[in-house]
């Protein structure tokens, strides 16, 4: 499932998966430092699963957070209206609770099956 599939908050700011708030890339970033952040994160991914010591692991974990913070999904939020990281918790338990219970079944479905 592609993060298009997810349900998005109404501010753009979070896509919701597994039951969880993750937040989205910066928008504001241009094309060529978003394409080039995401071909470093991919890389740093694969790496991850090919190291074959800690320390490999470990500095390919440290390429994945680099990558994700200069997207913005890690890291000082991206917006400026000082609302603050909500990711990584259910929309029920954030300011989001009020739009994820208005969402249809099947959306919420496709952001978390266990709902």
């Amino acid at each position: 499932m592609s993060r298009k599939d997810y349900p998005e908050t109404p501010d753009g700011r979070y896509f919701v998966s597994k039951g969880r708030l993750w937040r989205k890339t910066d928008p504001r970033l241009d094309d060529s430092t978003r394409r080039r952040a995401v071909k470093a994160l991919m890389q740093a991914r694969r790496a991850v699963g090919q190291a074959e010591t800690e320390s490999d692991e470990r500095e390919a974990r440290d390429r994945v957070d680099a990558a994700k913070r200069e997207l913005g999904e890690r890291g000082p939020v991206w917006w400026e209206d000082g609302a603050p990281d909500e990711g990584g918790k259910h929309p029920n338990n954030t300011s989001y609770a009020e739009w994820w219970s208005g969402l249809s079944d099947a959306e919420r479905a496709r952001g978390d099956p266990a709902d």
